[in-house]
């Protein structure tokens, strides 16, 4: 294959380019192999003997508009931003699950007597809502297996899905501030108790990766 210069091609994906949002490698991937599918399309007009120009334009003109093929391609930029906060938030969820406890072991505070109860509450609502955050990322994820095999993206359950993970996120960030501000006013050891203060940078960096990938899925599904 020889790739042509054309100017059409290049308008045509500037224009096509334009119109979709999501994730820009995949945005990026999904761009080049347009391009790869018009100079192969070109290239087979000037074998049957077309002028390099006329045999760009029929190309672009044969593949479609960009209002036609820009809601399907934001479909697939959708679901694969879907993945991607799919994936973040069960590794997230295992492990601030996982680790949750080890933040406590050990300190000063943890032989005294117990918490309020609702403090124990909310602690277990916290393990409760990564439980479910771990579920429907799981859930997203076979999703999208299941509709990448039957040749669909995007499916109103996947969207779904998407909107039921973003807001067990924030419900989980919050509870998560809630049930640190709740710990540091009742021992004043865990604002200095070190893998406390390890957790909370870790916890907050996974907060913010996890809100970032959050919003490129929503500016992907618009």
């Amino acid at each position: 294959m020889r790739a042509c210069d054309g100017t059409a091609i290049d308008e045509r994906l500037r224009d096509l380019g334009s119109r979709l949002r999501g994730p820009a490698r995949l945005r990026t991937e999904m761009l080049r192999e347009v391009r790869d599918a018009l100079d192969d399309a070109t290239e087979a007009y000037r074998e049957r003997g077309l002028p390099a120009r006329e045999a760009e334009r029929r190309a672009v003109a044969d593949f479609g508009t960009p209002a036609d093929l820009a809601p399907t391609y934001q479909a697939e930029l959708a679901a694969g931003a879907l993945r991607g906060l799919s994936r973040r938030a069960l590794l997230i969820a295992v492990v601030l699950t996982l680790g949750g406890d080890l933040t406590w072991q050990g300190s000063s505070w943890s032989g005294g007597p117990p918490p309020p109860p609702g403090y124990q509450v909310l602690a277990a609502s916290v393990d409760g809502i990564w439980l479910v955050v771990a579920g429907l990322a799981l859930a997203a994820l076979l999703g999208g297996r299941w509709a990448a095999r039957r040749g669909r993206s995007g499916p109103p359950a996947e969207r779904l899905l998407g909107l039921g993970l973003a807001g067990t996120l924030v419900v989980g960030a919050v509870a998560g501030v809630a049930l640190f501000a709740w710990s540091a006013g009742l021992w004043d050891a865990a604002l200095t108790w070190p893998p406390m203060i390890i957790g909370s940078v870790l916890a907050g960096a996974a907060y913010f990766t996890l809100f970032r990938a959050t919003r490129l899925w929503l500016v992907a599904t618009r």
